[in-house]
């Protein structure tokens, strides 16, 4: 990707990241470690990974992203989601802020449908069809190295 692009993409993603950025200063001032991983900041656990994993179960995760900016309650679950996260962190540069309604309109129809807001979320549908298919396991491998 072009210099230019890649810029583009980071600005359009910015009103999330901005977002992620708030949440991540948070957790790190709870104990939680942070690092960059191809250009994305990944934060997990600490205090933050705890009161998480203390929600109740519609509202718990594993990690969460907000634009360029990856959440997760610790260390495992950053691993073990890296690549369906990263899908996500691909969405938000397609979406830019428009990404926030849509996710949430996506949720809001499958719910008027009948269906589960979450596991019928288009966004999800995507990330883990993505997630479960080669390019996803080349990209996932990539992050590592």
């Amino acid at each position: 990707m072009s210099g230019m692009r890649a810029f583009l993409r980071y600005v359009w993603a910015s009103p999330a990241t901005l977002v992620g950025l708030g949440v991540a200063g948070f957790a790190l001032l709870t104990g939680a470690r942070a690092g960059v991983c191809r250009g994305v900041l990944e934060v997990a656990g600490g205090g933050f990974g705890r009161a998480v994993s203390r929600l109740p179960p519609p509202l718990r995760f594993s990690a969460l992203t907000l634009g360029h900016v990856v959440l997760a309650v610790d260390a495992a679950a950053l691993e073990e989601c890296r690549c369906h996260e990263r899908v996500h962190v691909r969405q938000y540069e397609r979406w830019g802020a428009l990404f926030f309604p849509l996710y949430v309109g996506s949720s809001l129809l499958a719910l008027l449908r009948g269906r589960d807001p979450y596991w019928e979320n288009h966004f999800e549908r995507e990330a883990y069809r993505i997630e479960r298919g080669a390019r996803c396991r080349s990209v996932s491998r990539a992050v590592r190295d």
